[in-house]
């Protein structure tokens, strides 16, 4: 009888110690795996990083487009601007002109 009153006793006073670990290791798990942990944290900068680069590739072609129109402008313009989209548009060459032809894929820019 003793040593079953001993077991009990020991499992009494085992169990709350022992759900506090299991809590606590829940806790630590998900904030390192979980949705909203270290991992999906870093995961996150990532995506940011990645979108960071997407707005500066972006910004640059918008200033690239941005300064080719505005040598288009009735108020500065761009004789060679002007003399390269004339000529995209209609699709006609000067004789004295040298024609690089491009793949079908690629574009001059």
């Amino acid at each position: 009888m003793s040593i079953g009153r001993d077991v009990r006793r020991f499992v009494k006073s085992a169990v709350p110690p022992l759900c506090f670990l299991l809590l606590v290791a829940y806790f630590i798990w998900n904030a390192t795996q979980g949705d909203r942990g270290l991992r999906a944290y870093a995961g996150r900068l990532d995506d940011l990083k990645a979108a960071q680069a997407d707005l500066a590739r972006a910004e640059s072609d918008l200033a690239n487009l941005e300064r080719r129109v505005a040598s288009l402008r009735a108020n500065h313009l761009d004789p060679d601007e002007l003399d390269e989209r004339v000529r995209a548009m209609v699709n006609r060459t000067d004789p004295a002109d040298v024609v690089v032809f491009y793949g079908q894929g690629k574009k001059l820019y």
